[in-house]
């Protein structure tokens, strides 16, 4: 929402769609951002969702999955290919209401975890649009979506650093006051190295995290520092969170504490907005280019 939505209407609406969307994202409704398709994850200018030309309106033919927030989502920013023959550069952006007339909202996910955010398919049968929803220019949604997904990395690592930072804190709490041999557990020097471990690696995946919004504040070139901080911050999350279900023992290992919610919810950080591998390959691109220009 914050991260994608709000940006793409920054960046790329006209001064009309500011007016009429800004305010709506930061008060009343949130969005959703729809570019993955079945067939189309990482591969995500493979889309097959098609937008053709009818008068002075644009009509909307395909599907797409695993949407975030779809189920309470007020306007959905679409990609769409408007020209096939174009191949990735016909791909273009356009704003659906929740109400437009063709836009079905489809099954829910019954996911791992972060529950509270809704995960749907759409499906967009003669999703008829006017001219004036087209966010940004014709063919360029390709442009687009690889900007806002490249911002939108920092926005992940910040969520996971802040994820792994709260299940820290959870499990912290627990051992200072649970006692086991007449001390607590916090004061074995066992646990120790391990959460002293655990917090340094936090406070490196948070820095990670601010050099990137820094460089990407300050205009300069912030791309491979995006991929380290979501891919770090995700490991980060993901390992300290279990560690946490360990530190609490057993009761960790129950709904009833807290602790496997942050577990659960840690997973996504290495999937959505670009999985691991992803990053990987993005860093490793960017640093074999920087030794070609040496």
């Amino acid at each position: 929402h914050n991260t994608l939505l709000i940006t793409a209407f920054r960046r790329y609406g006209t001064q009309e769609m500011q007016a009429e969307y800004l305010g709506r994202l930061a008060t009343g409704t949130v969005g959703s951002f729809c570019l993955s398709e079945a067939e189309s994850g990482s591969d995500a200018f493979a889309l097959k969702t098609r937008a053709r030309q009818d008068g002075g309106d644009w009509v909307l033919e395909g599907s797409k999955c695993w949407i975030s927030n779809a189920m309470e989502a007020g306007l959905f920013v679409v990609f769409a290919n408007a020209d096939p023959s174009k191949a990735h550069r016909g791909i273009t952006a356009f704003v659906v209401e929740r109400d437009n007339p063709g836009l079905q909202i489809g099954k829910k996910e019954d996911k791992l975890g972060i529950r509270a955010s809704s995960t749907c398919e759409l499906n967009f049968d003669a999703c008829r649009v006017p001219a004036s929803a087209v966010l940004g220019e014709v063919g360029e949604g390709y442009k687009m979506a690889i900007g806002l997904l490249n911002e939108g990395r920092i926005g992940i690592g910040a969520q996971m650093v802040g994820l792994a930072q709260g299940a820290y804190d959870y499990a912290l709490r627990y051992i200072c006051t649970r006692k086991q041999f007449g001390r607590p557990v916090a004061d074995f020097q066992g646990m120790q190295f391990q959460y002293a471990r655990a917090r340094m690696e936090i406070e490196a995946a948070r820095l990670l995290v601010y050099n990137a919004a820094r460089l990407k504040e300050s205009g300069r070139p912030f791309v491979q520092e995006a991929a380290m901080a979501k891919l770090k911050s995700s490991e980060v999350a993901g390992d300290v969170s279990s560690q946490c279900i360990d530190w609490l023992g057993g009761v960790g290992f129950t709904r009833e504490f807290a602790a496997e919610k942050f577990y659960r919810d840690a997973k996504i950080g290495t999937i959505y907005e670009g999985t691991s591998n992803i990053q990987l390959a993005t860093i490793g691109k960017l640093v074999r280019a920087s030794y070609d220009d040496a």
